[in-house]
């Protein structure tokens, strides 16, 4: 009986089961906008929707004030002015079950059985973080399946489609500029076998340390063995396509729209992330001091100064975990939005899509430690929640208050990633060319 229930779990049903369910939230959401005071509709889908039909009119999405996104966007919501108002909710839906589609994949390439794949997909398709914020109209799905495609291109060998992909989407949304050090990584000299095509590791259900002492001596272990192994990976054929193409892909399109709206885009699209300061509350640990100068302006280097914190810490994450490609873009992502100048629920999004692609390698237990990391990491949510719900609804002065619970919410973000980072079994995603099928796993501490 268990296994004929284990067997009804297929990756068709689920899809069309949380298909079903972001219909349902789509329409749920057009009823509440119509009737309630309180909209599902995420604020930013009118900015998007705007910008749409201004580039309908023959304008610029940019004159739309706060719309700061590429101008792709607007072309891809074209049908909202043109066909029905919720047709972008539908796009991002679907992006976000192509999202699911593209972790099943993934795991299959690494030989993942197929209970265990399907529960890694119930993890992104069923998580409330997930499926609201695509209805509710935000575009980040889009990026997340983007993101999960170039990752099954390099694991099956397409390094010119991969590298076309990632210059699109750093165009569309800049964060992914953060996975360009390991990409190069990983296409270094041990990528590919003598055939073309990569060797990945294949998952195994018996992961012992001592199964693969041998790899962890394998690897450079000093700094300047690390920095010399990064540099020597830049002469390969594939790093140095992937970097060419790549570059000429983000550049042609940044050219494309700058021909057609001028500063306004490069101003809107893209500089204003590099020096973003925004004084309304968010989880950010900088959102105070931003709130008590923003009147007074910041220099350039003020504004740059913040990525230090979180230049260092993808530094180190990088050179420690960038073989394990998933593993590491996992880790990159949630430091980078923990240390972020501005931390929205929307940005979680990033890591969430790539969480299921960790957890077969995971050793944590979910009764207690995979419990005890969700209940910090929730606990300390809502615990800011409760602060910004005093100061915007009940308008207290709780500035401070709500400043120590961004603190304590990056306090959760640290310890929630070394715990996870202790219990995951380290596995290059990548074999070496010399030993083909070997399976590596060793738990890195």
């Amino acid at each position: 009986m268990a296994s004929a229930a284990g067997s009804a779990v297929t990756l068709r049903r689920v899809l069309l089961a949380s298909a079903a369910l972001r219909l349902a939230l789509v329409v749920f959401g057009e009823w509440q906008d119509a009737h309630l005071e309180v909209r599902y509709t995420d604020v930013d889908y009118l900015v998007f929707s705007d910008a749409a039909a201004s580039v309908a009119a023959g304008g610029s999405p940019f004159a739309r004030a706060t719309y700061r996104y590429s101008p792709l966007l607007a072309f891809l919501l074209l049908p909202n002015s043109l066909l029905h108002a919720a047709w972008g909710k539908l796009l991002f839906s679907a992006a976000d079950l192509l999202v699911g589609l593209f972790i099943d994949t993934i795991l299959k390439l690494r030989g993942i059985p197929e209970k265990m794949r399907m529960w890694s997909v119930i993890a992104w398709l069923f998580n409330p973080f997930t499926f609201t914020i695509g209805t509710r109209g935000n575009c980040e799905p889009i990026v997340c399946a983007a993101m999960l495609w170039i990752l099954i291109c390099l694991m099956k060998g397409r390094v010119l489609q991969a590298a076309f992909w990632y210059g699109l989407i750093v165009h569309f949304r800049i964060y992914p500029i953060i996975y360009a050090i390991p990409f190069v990584i990983v296409l270094g000299k041990s990528y590919a076998c003598p055939s073309g095509r990569p060797t990945l590791t294949m998952w195994n259900s018996e992961q012992h340390l001592q199964n693969d002492k041998a790899s962890q001596r394998g690897g450079p272990t000093s700094v300047l063995a690390i920095l010399w192994d990064f540099l020597s990976n830049f002469i390969t054929r594939n790093a140095i396509l992937f970097g060419l193409f790549s570059g000429f892909m983000f550049f042609a399109w940044t050219g494309v729209f700058f021909y057609l709206y001028g500063w306004d885009f490069l101003n809107e699209a893209l500089l204003y992330h590099l020096t973003r300061t925004d004084p309304r509350h968010n989880f950010s640990i900088y959102f105070y001091h931003i709130y008590l100068h923003h009147q007074q302006g910041f220099s350039s280097i003020q504004r740059l100064a913040s990525f230090l914190p979180q230049l260092i810490v993808q530094l180190a994450l990088i050179t420690r975990f960038s073989r394990d490609l998933p593993f590491c873009m996992f880790l990159q992502t949630v430091a980078f939005v923990a240390f972020n100048k501005v931390m929205t629920a929307q940005y979680f999004v990033w890591f969430f899509c790539l969480l299921p692609l960790v957890l077969p390698w995971s050793s944590m237990n979910l009764k207690w430690k995979g419990l005890a990391c969700m209940l910090v990491w929730m606990g300390s949510q809502l615990h800011w929640l409760m602060w910004a719900y005093l100061l915007e609804f009940k308008g207290r002065n709780v500035f401070v208050q709500l400043w120590v619970a961004g603190l304590v919410f990056l306090a959760a973000n640290t310890f929630v990633m070394l715990m996870v980072i202790k219990q995951h079994k380290y596995t290059p995603l990548f074999s070496s060319p010399g030993k083909p099928g070997r399976k590596v796993a060793t738990k890195k501490e």
